[in-house]
């Protein structure tokens, strides 16, 4: 179920020469040395031309193809999407982004260190909030949660930090991000997601599943999960995603994903101010890899062609993701069909992105 199906790549390239560029070897470098089941590509010149891109096999179990440009789990690219919603609103003059919590959610948000009248909107969207992560406490009971559930599992632990004081990557941020838009609004997070974002720029293949809905609605590769380094891999395709909710549960394809982050760069989605306020940085080379910062939602990696790239990236069970955008209009987006684990892994799939908008 491992190398033997995995090697040799079955790999292709929309419009391609018969020799393999780079994106196109870069791909079949994560299948055949990482051991990705799968992995597949979107990128986005500067003129807006666009190519997909697909290595190895769709289903370990038989063989089939990778669907081109097939959806996947976005995982915490997701939080580009809240974060978005949030400045929307605050250029509606309906959010502050230094008001505190307990302005939108009074009593909520109480724990050790942890205080509400503390927090600002702002610390939830670029984690410096110092709230600690929910999803290293839930175990594998994989159901249905409730994004008040997901909170009270936080709270329950000891800050890990006082507001503001120090950067630390947590998924709780964002689901009090989410929170705040569904009191604001008085509209589900999904309702305001798909009607401030993917019917405004035209994301159709995007979506954030309903509660329980546990497949994946268009042509997608499986996705896979492995216990450890000695372990089959195991098909995690079908499972509940509520547990990343606001921080993780969207599902969209690698193309979409480009649309998605250019239009953002280009003052699509938000005003120039709230734009700026999002793409003002903090450190956070120790999530996102040497030079890398992050702003409310977005995070900036240097290119080793020069510029930086904007976007965010994903990890959920079965899938990988990386997006990357610059200013000039280029785009591409990754994704692979196992959750990476290690360092390595990582850097190579960063590097994918690299090549492809730097080629």
């Amino acid at each position: 179920m491992t190398a033997g199906i995995l090697a040799p790549p079955s790999s292709s390239a929309s419009g391609s020469d018969a020799r393999p560029d780079a994106v196109q070897r870069a791909l079949n470098t994560l299948v055949r040395d990482d051991a990705m089941p799968a992995a597949l590509a979107s990128v986005k010149d500067r003129n807006g031309r666009t190519r997909t891109y697909t290595a190895g096999v769709g289903e370990l179990a038989t063989g089939s193809k990778v669907p081109r440009d097939g959806q996947v789990r976005i995982g915490s690219n997701t939080k580009s999407f809240t974060a978005v919603v949030v400045l929307q609103l605050a250029g509606e003059g309906k959010v502050g982004l230094d008001a505190f919590v307990d302005a939108y959610l009074p009593g909520l948000v109480r724990g050790e260190g942890i205080d509400g009248r503390r927090i600002t909107v702002r610390q939830l969207l670029q984690h410096t909030s110092g709230l600690p992560e929910y999803s290293s406490h839930l175990g594998d009971d994989v159901r249905y949660y409730a994004p008040r559930e997901l909170l009270a599992t936080a709270l329950r632990h000891p800050a890990e930090f006082a507001p503001g004081k120090s950067w630390k990557y947590s998924n709780t941020n964002y689901v009090l991000a989410g929170l705040i838009v569904q009191k604001i609004t008085g509209h589900s997070l999904a309702d305001e997601i798909d009607r401030r974002i993917i019917k405004r720029v035209g994301l159709r293949h995007t979506y954030f599943p309903a509660p329980r809905d546990a497949g994946i609605r268009e042509p997608h590769p499986h996705g896979y999960y492995r216990e450890s380094a000695k372990t089959p891999l195991r098909d995690v395709t079908e499972i509940d995603p509520s547990w990343g909710w606001a921080a993780g549960q969207m599902i969209s394809t690698n193309s979409d994903l480009n649309r998605f982050f250019t239009a953002l760069l280009a003052g699509r989605l938000l005003p120039s101010t709230q734009l700026a306020q999002m793409r003002t940085t903090v450190p956070a080379e120790a999530t996102f890899g040497p030079g890398a910062r992050y702003g409310l939602g977005l995070a900036s990696r240097p290119l080793p062609c020069g510029g930086l790239s904007w976007g965010h990236g994903g990890s959920f069970p079965g899938y990988e993701t990386r997006s990357g955008a610059t200013d000039d209009g280029r785009a591409a987006s990754v994704a692979v069909t196992t959750q990476l684990t290690g360092a390595a892994a990582r850097r190579s799939l960063e590097r994918a992105v690299d090549t492809a908008l730097c080629r």
